[in-house]
């Protein structure tokens, strides 16, 4: 474009607004007159409008908008004692031409255009200004905003309130109507004259409009061609599936309303939440639901949104396909939290297919062992169902606890990690009979019980593979499914101290598979185990490290052996006599690396313990577990200081 033209933005603004006055009037033919305008007109004839840049110049331009029935047809421009008339989309070749002769057009560019076009027919799409209907929000947003200012309906998680609330205080009224051929028409119908009847029928418009003027006839009468908005149906949801619209008071609507929870995304916050809240303080003066559950939006693992444009979306049916249902509902609860996008990753719909198997495989194992109702409980499978009671108390309690919080995904975490690493990787391991071994049937019920309420506790996360073994584990006198069974409960507190004891005994375990990976020893070899008796010793669970250790011979012993490979847990010395096999330059310099890492970690305890303001203004507490900590390392720097005296 040229520069030789001084634009004035001002006389722009004059000219659009009074164009709009005039469409305003209905004129048939409008003239709109712009003094000293330029005759350069860059339009954007979109939207109804035309945008119109001016300069100082010395010629006169007239616009000439015809009009009919609220449709744009024309644009004339009388310019240089001629006119010049554009038509729809023959109106850019039309401006060249004026242009052109005018000797105003300097040079043309190609650019691109926001200029939509229909998906259906490649038609440019032009909207165009109509006559819209509205509805009045500003009373309706006032009970809306109250409810969750106050507390009546909670957002989760709640940083959405503050959305919620900003576009209540700025709400504007809700333009309802649709240029659509189909969906609810209006029902406004109008008069000859031009005035307008509301009414559920065309039997009832007539009868209002016949109040109006007595010689009107259905035939006079015109329904507005317009439908209504979605939203303005979506916003009943909560009453109209119980009919409460027609039918207020049905036993239903009277039950169910209102309900608990909405499950639903953060971008149509305002659309359809806001709006179901208004409906129902509108209609039942009441608030439709208590929860609001914000969902994320899904996105590729590098946080792009899914699109077919970027091929990062894949067919949903396909990974159902390849990884199963539940393995695909896996994948998004351990990549989603409440409020937050989902990161989605195919590699974790593997993670999910193979924890179905891993549900499955510990079926599996559990249904070939073979019942022996004559033999004894093992002392290893009774203190195994001792710590698995407690376990499973503190994580019923702790699950149901975030799923409360609507931490979903939180609470699958949890939950994956009670089946893969409690329930199979220690409680199975320690009641598992020897090799074609029968199993007690105590301890066999006790197994088949913890699998009935871990597959309870998992079925709303995978509802597929749960209810297939769940029908076929199903417990007498149970119900025919488990979607409807009772969830598991904490009927009261977990033994904390158990819990923190058997934890004593998995340490003491996991250093013997070290000793072994570590001196190549194969797991079917015995071997003995020493320690120096303290109150860290779990003795309680002495038959657990027996089994899962393969120790053949457990004895308490007052000095060191320097033969020996040693470890310790907590305060505790532990010794596996390694009969001439110890390698003594390894094991020296395996305890001073331990030794280093441990006065390392006394000297960051005793900074905060020096600190007088930390010891005095930190919780009681606090600085008790911190001298635990400074005791529990003085008693291990020590121990691994006399073991590496005793192989020097």
């Amino acid at each position: 474009m040229g520069n030789r033209f001084n634009i004035s933005w001002k006389k722009i603004g004059l000219a659009i607004k009074e164009f709009f006055i005039a469409l305003g009037r209905g004129d048939l033919l409008t003239r709109l007159r712009v003094d000293r305008a330029l005759p350069y007109i860059l339009y954007l004839f979109l939207l109804g409008c035309i945008s119109i840049w001016l300069s100082y110049h010395a010629e006169q331009t007239m616009l000439t908008v015809q009009k009919n029935n609220d449709r744009i047809k024309t644009l004339k421009v009388y310019h240089a004692q001629k006119t010049y008339e554009l038509v729809r989309l023959d109106r850019i070749a039309t401006v060249e031409k004026m242009l052109e002769e005018a000797g105003n057009l300097e040079k043309m560019e190609d650019y691109t255009s926001p200029v939509g076009y229909s998906e259906r027919t490649n038609a440019v799409i032009e909207p165009r200004l109509s006559m819209q209907w509205f509805l009045k929000m500003e009373a309706l947003a006032k009970d809306a905003l109250e409810s969750v200012e106050s507390g009546a309906v909670k957002l989760i998680p709640d940083k959405y309130r503050n959305t919620y609330r900003h576009w209540m205080e700025n709400v504007r009224d809700w333009c309802i109507s649709r240029q659509l051929w189909w969906g609810q028409r209006i029902p406004a119908y109008y008069l000859p004259d031009g005035q307008v009847v509301v009414a559920e029928t065309a039997e009832k418009a007539l009868e209002a409009a016949q109040a109006i003027d007595s010689n009107i006839t259905a035939a006079d009468l015109r329904q507005d061609e317009d439908v209504l908005d979605t939203w303005f149906s979506s916003w009943l949801w909560p009453i109209s599936v119980f009919d409460g619209i027609r039918n207020p008071n049905n036993p239903e609507i009277e039950y169910y309303y209102p309900t608990n929870d909405l499950v639903t995304g953060p971008d149509i916050i305002f659309f359809w939440i806001a709006r179901m809240i208004m409906a129902g303080y509108e209609w039942r003066n009441e608030k439709p639901f208590s929860n609001v559950y914000f969902t994320g939006i899904v996105r590729d693992k590098l946080g792009r949104k899914m699109s077919k444009q970027l091929g990062n979306s894949p067919d949903p049916l396909d990974l159902i396909a390849k990884y199963g249902a539940d393995g695909m509902r896996v994948a998004m609860m351990l990549s989603s939290s409440a409020g937050n996008d989902v990161m989605f990753d195919e590699a974790l719909c593997e993670q999910g297919r193979n924890f179905c198997n891993k549900i499955w495989n510990a079926y599996r194992l559990v249904n070939m062992w073979e019942v022996d109702a004559t033999i004894a409980q093992p002392e290893a499978s009774k203190q195994a169902i001792t710590w698995f009671d407690e376990v499973m108390l503190e994580r019923i309690e702790r699950i149901n606890h975030l799923m409360a919080q609507y931490r979903i995904s939180e609470a699958f975490t949890e939950l994956y990690r009670l089946f893969w690493d409690d329930f199979s990787g220690w409680y199975l391991e320690m009641v598992k009979p020897a090799y074609q071994a029968p199993i007690d049937a105590q301890t066999l019920a006790s197994t088949k019980h913890y699998f009935d309420q871990l597959l309870r506790l998992m079925h709303p996360f995978m509802p597929f593979v749960t209810e297939e073994i769940w029908q076929d584990l199903k417990p007498e006198g149970e119900v025919k499914s488990i979607v409807i069974a009772e969830q598991p409960k904490a009927e009261r507190e977990a033994n904390a101290a158990i819990i923190a004891r058997f934890g004593l005994a998995q340490e003491v375990i996991s250093a013997i598979r070290n000793i072994r990976k570590q001196k190549n020893i194969a797991q079917k070899e015995a071997l003995a185990l020493n320690y120096i008796a303290d109150e860290n010793y779990p003795a309680e669970f002495e038959a657990v490290i027996v089994k899962m250790g393969n120790i053949k011979e457990v004895a308490t012993v007052v000095e060191k052996d320097p033969t020996a490979t040693a470890f310790i847990v907590k305060t505790t010395q532990y010794f596996v006599p390694m009969e001439g096999n110890i390698d003594k330059e390894a094991e020296l310099k395996k305890l001073g690396d331990d030794l280093t890492y441990y006065e390392g970690f006394l000297s960051s305890v005793m900074k905060k313990l020096s600190n007088e303001r930390f010891v005095s203004s930190a919780p009681e507490k606090v600085v008790a577990n911190e001298r635990a900590k400074q005791a529990d390392a003085e008693a291990k720097i020590a121990a691994l200081k006399a073991q590496i005296a005793a192989l020097q």
